[in-house]
C-alpha cells in the first residue's frame, strides 16, 4: 500500500489530543475560564478545529484579527477525535477517492464532520510542502464536541504573542522552542484512507 501523503500532527497524550480555535473575547474568555463553551456559542453552526498551532496562527494573524482575539487550546478525548474522523467526509470532490461527484455530495450532506487539508505553515506563516488537518464539526459532531469531548480549555494568546515576538526579533530558535510538541498522530489507516486525496491528486 502506498504511503499516504497527508498526515495528522498534533500535541497529544495517551488519552487526549489538543486542537486550536480562535474566538472573540465574549466566547473565548468564558470558555477558558469555565472549561466549556458559553451559551453564546452556537451548536447549530459548523465549527472548525485545527491540531496545528502555526496554522491557527496563520488563520488568526497571531490573535490580532478582529473577532479572533482569544486563541484557545482545546484538549479533547482521543475517542471523540477518532469518532469525528470516522464519520467525516473530505470537504472537496476527489475523482480517485469518490465514485462520482453525486456520491460525494450525498456523503458530504450526511456527514457530521468534514476534513480539509491545507498547507502547513512555518514560523513566518509561509506555506510548507506538507499539509495540515482542519476538521469541521456540525450537527451531532458539534454537540458531542461541546458537551462530551472537551477535557480542558486554555487561553494561549500569551503564548502566541511571545512566539510572535521572538519571530519578529529574528530569534527563530527561541520561537521554535516555545511551540507545542506536535508529533505524528496515530490514526487507523482504514479511517484515514477515505480522507486522503490520492497521491499526485
Amino acid at each position: 500500500m502506498a504511503q499516504l501523503e497527508h498526515h495528522i500532527r498534533a500535541l497529544h497524550t495517551d488519552s487526549t489530543v489538543t486542537v486550536y480555535q480562535a474566538y472573540p473575547s465574549a466566547i473565548g474568555l468564558p470558555a477558558a475560564r469555565d472549561g466549556r463553551f458559553p451559551a453564546l456559542w452556537k451548536r447549530d453552526r459548523m465549527t472548525w478545529i485545527k491540531p496545528s498551532f502555526l496554522w491557527m496562527m496563520y488563520r488568526c494573524g497571531w490573535g490580532m484579527k478582529e473577532g479572533q482575539e482569544t486563541v484557545l487550546a482545546v484538549e479533547i478525548t482521543r475517542e471523540g477525535f477518532a469518532w469525528a474522523l470516522e464519520h467525516a467526509c473530505l470537504s472537496h470532490y476527489e475523482p480517485g477517492l469518490h465514485p462520482d461527484r453525486a456520491s460525494w455530495k450525498r456523503q458530504l450532506k450526511r456527514a457530521p464532520a468534514r476534513v480539509q487539508w491545507d498547507p502547513e505553515r512555518d514560523l513566518h506563516l509561509r506555506p510548507l510542502p506538507h499539509r495540515s488537518l482542519q476538521l469541521g464539526l456540525a450537527g451531532e459532531a458539534a454537540h458531542r464536541y461541546a458537551d462530551e469531548w472537551i477535557v480542558s480549555v486554555t487561553d494561549v494568546i500569551a503564548l502566541a504573542a511571545t512566539v510572535h515576538d521572538r519571530v519578529r526579533e529574528g530569534d527563530l530558535n527561541a520561537a521554535r522552542r516555545l511551540l507545542p510538541d506536535e508529533r505524528p498522530y496515530p490514526v487507523d489507516a482504514a479511517i484515514l484512507s477515505h480522507l486522503n486525496p490520492p497521491a499526485n491528486g
